[in-house]
């Protein structure tokens, strides 16, 4: 063997070991990803303690708000991964977004909504699920909330690793139920409160469904099925939009902004229509402007609703974590208010620090855990693109609107994944509707397979009954959890 011949052997074995080497540093980081995930929100939990401790020290029931710090934590950690993929999944299914851009925009605005426009004042019980003077003493009120908030945060992440949307609202209600139970029976709950609860499981998703729907048949009508879509979509698109900005500026400040202002129901909407109507006139100029040189094809309409779509998940992440991280959190600031005063009837202020906690651990959340979530809504149940996404984030603020009229809490996960469901059906309906018009045209119309019938349905029949289930057990499961938490607690404390 000459020195050639060595030598082209020896980089031929390099080579092997090289890759080798790389093919192992895939393997690993591959292995290794979910548990660098896991250390930061690891982490994240053990500096809100220590915060906590730093804040407490010198108090005699430090530990108990250091304790509920940590839950409150990781309640927060369970709300980014699952709640807020409600907001951004559409967009980033209907690829207006990167998955990347979408956490990015709504860490941000979770994050301002919470602070800027968050709850300042919560009841001491959750929505009034249970009479707080029935508790008795303040160390069974303590020890309720702790087993709330640990039952609903546990409940939540359960469902995120099963790949279920759920209301963190109502699981915060389970919980608070459960432990309300547990600690002085049933007459202690507002059962009124719940029967309306548990109304809101079936018309908030319907409603949203049937809004969803009944705007993707006028844009299908309007502007998709039209001979010229571009001047359809000149035509409509501006109105459109500006039906979207004036149902946010309702939804907004009714609902986002509702702890920096009282806005009732009337002056919000007068206040949506104007800002609609001057929205649907700055509009049709950049329309037109856009709409310059784009062929007469559905992929040019898409081009039209992206930056709509992207505004709108904004917005909505801004509402979300304005109105709903002080629920989440509500049970952590009742402790520490609690703790602090040994009163537990009265409203009362929620810390700083404690709204930093659901902030941030949202936004952390949803950066570690939150694309499973937004890949299932925004993408698993059927197929959506911009104008199908439009079409669920606008349903979402309208039926909250609607739901606000009526006085029903509503939950903007059930809203949101009902909308995307109603999308779906809907398309499946208008196929359907679509080919019985096609079959009356032709004289031998062909018989399709049973099979690939249900091969073409538009939406996974497995995502709608494994969502549909979790919602019906989320508030008896996170009671039963609850409960199950507060007489270990109880007993330990005895």
């Amino acid at each position: 063997m000459n020195d050639r011949d060595f030598e082209a052997r020896h980089l031929e074995t390099l080579d092997r070991d090289l890759g080798r080497l790389t093919t192992l540093e895939q393997a690993t980081a591959f292995v290794g990803r979910p548990l660098i995930g896991k250390g930061i929100a690891l982490i994240f939990l053990v500096a809100a303690a220590l915060f906590a401790a730093i804040a407490f020290g010198g108090a005699g029931n430090s530990f108990i708000i250091v304790l509920a710090a940590t839950f409150g934590a990781y309640m927060a950690l369970n709300i980014g991964a699952n709640d807020v993929a409600n907001n951004m999944g559409p967009a980033v299914g209907a690829n207006a977004l990167t998955m990347g851009g979408a956490i990015a925009i709504a860490a941000v605005c979770e994050t301002a909504g919470a602070l800027i426009a968050g709850g300042d004042v919560v009841s001491t019980i959750a929505k009034g699920i249970i009479a707080p003077e029935s508790l008795g003493s303040v160390d069974v009120f303590i020890w309720a909330m702790i087993a709330a908030l640990l039952s609903s945060a546990l409940w939540v992440n359960l469902a995120t690793w099963f790949g279920a949307p759920v209301s963190t609202t109502h699981s915060v209600v389970g919980g608070v139920m459960g432990a309300g139970i547990a600690a002085a029976g049933f007459a202690a709950v507002s059962w009124a409160q719940m029967g309306m609860i548990a109304a809101s499981w079936v018309i908030s998703p319907l409603v949203g469904g049937v809004i969803a729907a009944g705007f993707l048949w006028f844009i299908k009508d309007r502007i998709i099925y039209q001979d010229d879509k571009i001047a359809a979509a000149r035509k409509w698109v501006p109105a459109l939009v500006g039906v979207m900005a004036g149902a946010f500026a309702a939804y907004l400040a009714m609902k986002g902004l509702k702890n920096l202002i009282k806005i009732d129901l009337g002056t919000a909407l007068l206040i949506g229509a104007g800002f609609g109507g001057l929205t649907w006139i700055v509009m049709i100029p950049v329309i037109r402007r856009q709409s310059e040189g784009l062929e007469n094809r559905n992929k040019s309409l898409k081009i039209l609703f992206g930056i709509p779509l992207i505004v709108s998940a904004a917005l909505l992440s801004f509402a979300h974590g304005a109105n709903d991280v002080a629920n989440a959190v509500g049970p952590l600031a009742a402790i520490v208010q609690a703790s602090q005063s040994g009163e537990f009837v009265e409203a009362f202020a929620i810390p700083f620090w404690v709204m930093l906690i659901g902030a941030f651990g949202i936004s952390f959340g949803l950066f570690i855990f939150g694309p499973r979530l937004i890949r299932v809504v925004g993408s698993e149940i059927t197929k959506l693109n911009p104008m199908r996404a439009y079409c669920v984030a606008l349903s979402a603020a309208i039926t909250v609107i609607f739901a606000s009229w009526l006085g029903l809490p509503v939950s903007s996960t059930h809203i949101a994944v009902g909308a995307v469901f109603g999308v779906g059906f809907f398309r499946e309906w208008y196929a359907e509707k679509r080919l019985a018009e096609a079959r009356r045209t032709v004289p031998e119309p062909t018989v399709i397979a049973r099979e690939e019938r249900r091969r073409r349905k538009l939406v996974r029949r497995s995502h709608v009954m494994t969502i549909a289930a979790a919602w019906v057990i989320t508030v008896p499961a996170a009671a039963l959890l609850s409960a199950l938490i507060f007489m270990v607690i109880a007993a330990l404390a005895a």
